[in-house]
């Protein structure tokens, strides 16, 4: 498992910082503490301010927000949003 985390959270297409930052949202959408508390130490070593991770918080929320109204009304994909 350890020799995966290094793999994928090396860098790649996507830098350092932007990888953190998805498996912080994900950390706390599935409320992980651990997960949320050694990623997020681990920030600002790679570039992320205090500024950008209030926005985090705020644009996490804010999907899990629109996500739970979406779901709970049934909400259909449009057409130009469906995947091919």
């Amino acid at each position: 498992m350890w020799d995966n985390v290094k793999q994928v959270m090396a860098p790649g297409a996507l830098d350092p910082l932007t990888k953190e930052l998805v498996y912080i949202a994900v950390s706390i959408t599935n409320n992980c503490p651990y997960c949320i508390a050694s990623h997020t130490a681990s920030t600002p070593a790679k570039g992320m301010t205090d500024e950008q991770f209030a926005e985090l918080r705020a644009v996490i929320g804010l999907a899990n927000d629109t996500n739970r109204v979406a779901i709970g009304y049934g909400v259909l994909i449009d057409d130009r949003f469906q995947t091919r």
